[in-house]
């Protein structure tokens, strides 16, 4: 039986999930499984260590943690398991995610997260698949093609602007 990559996201309110659909959509598009929970680092806390603790004998490869304020769920995450975690900082205080993103980036030696922009769900999912893509050649191959669209993409927005620019009187 084939193995199915498996990523396991933590949301520290469940009013981060208008935010995280674009994970959720594009681990989809991936074709990676993922599990959704709510847990908070300050509220829940053996909830939180449990949760990170039995993560990879629970079948997961990887966690994504979002968070907003003080946004220590990540690196709470982080601290228990040997899964990498991706925390995505969610704005939601005066100070604009930047809190959340600060308390992401600035863990102790020993005890990474890898951080995302504000808001960053989309490249939370795709940093998730690049870290499977290691082991998992589809996966691999379906990031190649992401890429490969994102390029096209941008040529497409620059032959439009070309088109654009040659009829207009600068």
């Amino acid at each position: 039986m084939k193995k199915t990559p498996s990523v396991l996201i933590i949301l520290g309110s469940d009013s981060d999930l208008p935010v995280m659909e674009d994970c959720l959509k594009t681990l989809t598009k991936f074709d990676i499984n993922y599990s959704v929970t709510v847990c908070s680092a300050h509220r829940t806390p053996d909830r939180a260590h449990k949760i990170a603790k039995s993560a990879r004998k629970d079948g997961y490869e990887c966690i994504i943690a979002a968070a907003g304020m003080a946004a220590h769920l990540p690196g709470v995450v982080a601290a228990f398991t040997t899964l990498p975690v991706i925390g995505v900082p969610i704005k939601g205080s005066v100070l604009d995610g930047m809190d959340a993103m600060l308390s992401m980036t600035q863990m102790p030696p020993g005890i990474p997260v890898a951080t995302v922009a504000v808001n960053g769900a989309t490249n939370s999912a795709v940093l998730a698949a690049q870290i499977l893509s290691v082991k998992y050649k589809d996966i691999a191959k379906k990031m190649i093609e992401y890429k490969a669209e994102l390029a096209a993409k941008v040529d497409a927005k620059d032959a439009a602007l070309q088109k654009k620019l040659s009829r207009a009187d600068i």
